[in-house]
């Protein structure tokens, strides 16, 4: 029976992809161009103390460099929007750009494989979205001794680990859903199973953190479990299925957008109308999912914006001009009364997009 309704739930979220491409306008890649998206509000933490800035990129590279770039994985609508900010900025600065994917954060052991790679290869920067800071560190040393700048991607990094990066507070993302959650409930009872993403990436931690220091203190909010998994549908799905056996009382499930597409169908098929869902990120499907009230809110971080100041931070880095060393974006949480204010060029990649993995400079 659980596999029977494994597949029937998955089947409701690929329907629900499906019909997120199809709500969505279609903006044709080659009418876009990332004037349009500068200069973007930032907090410049490169002190240690966030303050509000705006990011602002160079007009074009000096030279077309070689820039690699490596990411976790490209299952997910997400990595595909920092995707193609970066595609982009590498276009608009004129740069050479190759991006490769890891398959998923279970694969740290590729990605290491893919950083000697780039090195070898004459890269002249190296953009990074981690799979684990931490696990990456002796590769940091080394492009550093071979004078290679890298630059950090959307995932959170050690302190100092690199010479520029730009990520989200993470921990105030989550908070930001917190808030959204207390907004809604008022003074009743919400009993939260938390599913932040995979255990290690760094970025569950602070999204589970913010998350959970937000709703400390409110007697009304207990957490009753916490469900770490890698952030792909399936592995969501079916820690989705053990918590709603595990804890029949549960009624908010929060987690990733991953987390959220696989508990919509998973609360129908359940009979459970009453559980409500908050992503604490944003992709494709969550903001159908908000405009078909299916779950209460969402949070975005950016991402296209974070993919194209990567860029940019890593060309200033080999000019060895003035760069923001960390540069956060602003995170907001998205619900059915500010979703119309949400700027998607800075969110998601056109609709028609297809990833392109390889950037020749002209």
């Amino acid at each position: 029976m659980a596999s029977k309704t494994a597949r029937i739930a998955l089947a409701a979220t690929s329907a629900l992809a499906l019909l997120t491409l199809a709500a969505r306008p279609s903006l044709a890649a080659d009418e876009k161009s990332s004037a349009s998206w500068w200069p973007f509000p930032i907090y410049d933490a490169s002190s240690g103390t966030p303050t509000e800035a705006e990011y602002k990129p160079l007009d074009k590279a000096e030279k077309p460099y070689n820039i690699c770039v490596l990411f976790p994985h490209m299952k997910d609508s997400f990595w595909v929007a920092v995707a193609y900010g970066i595609v982009t900025q590498a276009k608009a600065e004129n740069v050479n750009m190759n991006l490769y994917e890891a398959g998923g954060y279970e694969n740290l052991p590729k990605q290491i494989s893919q950083f000697d790679d780039c090195m070898a290869s004459g890269a002249d920067a190296i953009v990074v979205g981690a799979i684990s800071g931490a696990g990456l560190t002796q590769k940091f040393a080394e492009a550093k001794e071979k004078k290679i700048p890298v630059v950090g991607v959307t995932n959170p990094l050690p302190k100092d680990a690199l010479p520029a990066a730009n990520y989200v507070d993470f921990v105030a993302m989550g908070g930001v859903t917190a808030k959204g959650l207390l907004a809604q409930i008022g003074d009743d009872e919400a009993n939260v199973v938390t599913f932040p993403g995979p255990a290690g990436s760094g970025w569950a931690e602070d999204f589970n953190k913010g998350f959970k220091d937000t709703v400390a203190g409110h007697d009304n909010v207990k957490i009753l479990d916490e469900k770490f998994g890698d952030s792909g549908v399936a592995v969501q799905l079916k820690l989705i299925q053990d918590a709603l056996q595990t804890y029949p009382d549960m009624n908010v499930i929060w987690g990733t957008a991953p987390t959220a597409e696989a508990a919509i169908g998973a609360v129908q098929l359940a009979g459970r109308p009453d559980i409500k869902i908050i992503s604490s990120y944003e992709n494709q499907a969550m903001l159908d999912a908000l405009n078909g009230g299916q779950i209460l809110a969402f949070a975005t971080q950016y991402p296209v914006a974070e993919g194209a100041m990567a860029i940019d931070q890593a060309v200033r880095l080999i000019e060895g001009k003035d760069v923001v060393k960390l540069a956060q974006p602003k995170a907001d949480v998205i619900d059915e009364t500010t979703a119309k204010d949400l700027n998607m060029d800075l969110v998601l990649a056109p609709a028609d997009w297809n990833p392109e993995y390889s950037v020749k400079a002209q």
